[in-house]
């Protein structure tokens, strides 16, 4: 396995729109190797943040590169849909929180991981290795319907069905256990003249297959939810996705705020990379980054319930456990 080596897309950008929220605790939903958070924390001398990331090797590396803030940081192993769980009551309102929805390049590169078409690795995608969704149950035991769903509605994959058929006679031969027997599946499946153009024949499949095992789109749906519920008037929610269903889910939840006079939408259109941070880090090509203030916190900020219960979270300070 790799270190845990990720470089930050638009950091300076989102790091710099939560600094301007009022307000002193943050929530990093997705903390990763801790570039965002390291760059708010010194930005902001009295700020203190609550790190949630699903993947332990990433929350090994926020540690390592957080201990020098001390017990201004608090980690969590989790899923950022359970911010309500994760966030102390002493530490609400919130003044703002970041959702980074990208898959980090440890995550790619890593050979056991199998999250990149571009190596031949064991059939996975889970970022919480305790999770027991993984690819490999769905494309060898999932049935044609619902494969074609998940490719269709994940991967907005034109020759969904087709794949899906490709793998049922593919599976029936042998189990697919890896990356590359399903890349090349995909080749076969996709007609020669649609696959010279629009990129890797299999980057949609595979884009569809790790929403599935992750559960991405509603976790996303409910991250949002609790965000609002969370930062407090003056506060702030930053989201950077990487494709197309997050970035339109994204943008209707703002301006579902925005119409109910929670707040403004910050970004009327999204941010993305400039050509010098595209050079240097290719896989921030795809970034969009959206901001939304908040002005009147959701009513239900206060409402006690089991969504608040913070009890049993372990959580992991910057200088260790």
């Amino acid at each position: 396995m790799t270190s845990f080596e990720h470089v930050s897309v638009l950091r300076d950008t989102a790091v710099s729109l939560l600094a301007a929220a009022s307000g002193t605790s943050y929530v990093d939903g997705t903390v990763g190797g801790g570039g965002h958070a390291s760059q708010l924390l010194t930005m902001l001398p009295h700020a203190r943040l609550v790190g949630i990331d699903r993947d332990p090797s990433a929350l090994e590396a926020a540690r390592v590169r957080l201990a020098p803030f001390g017990d201004r940081v608090r980690l969590v192993h989790g899923n950022f849909r359970r911010l309500d769980a994760f966030l102390p009551p002493a530490w609400r309102p919130c003044a703002g929180v970041l959702l980074d929805l990208g898959v980090s390049s440890p995550q790619l590169d890593e050979d056991d991981r199998g999250f990149s078409y571009q190596h031949d690795a064991v059939l996975d995608m889970r970022m919480d290795p305790e999770s027991d969704r993984t690819a490999f149950r769905l494309v060898n035991m999932g049935d044609v319907a619902e494969l074609t769903r998940v490719l269709r509605e994940y991967g907005e994959e034109r020759w969904a069905s087709r794949i899906a058929r490709f793998i049922a006679d593919a599976r029936r031969r042998q189990p697919i256990r890896t990356t590359g027997q399903l890349v090349d599946i995909i080749k076969d499946a996709i007609p020669a003249a649609a696959r010279r153009t629009g990129g890797h024949p299999a980057r949609r499949t595979f884009q569809a297959l790790r929403i599935w095992v992750n559960e991405e789109l509603d976790a996303l749906d409910e991250g949002l939810e609790a965000a609002g519920r969370l930062v407090g008037p003056g506060g702030r929610v930053v989201v950077l996705s990487f494709q197309s269903l997050e970035d339109r889910m994204v943008k209707r939840r703002f301006r579902a705020w925005a119409d109910a006079e929670r707040g403004t939408v910050l970004t009327r259109r999204p941010i993305v990379a400039t050509s010098d941070e595209v050079e240097q880090n290719p896989r921030s090509h795809s970034a969009k980054l959206r901001a939304f203030e908040v002005t009147a916190q959701s009513q239900e900020a206060s409402r006690p319930g089991a969504a608040h219960d913070y009890r049993g979270v372990n959580y992991q300070h910057g200088y260790g456990i």
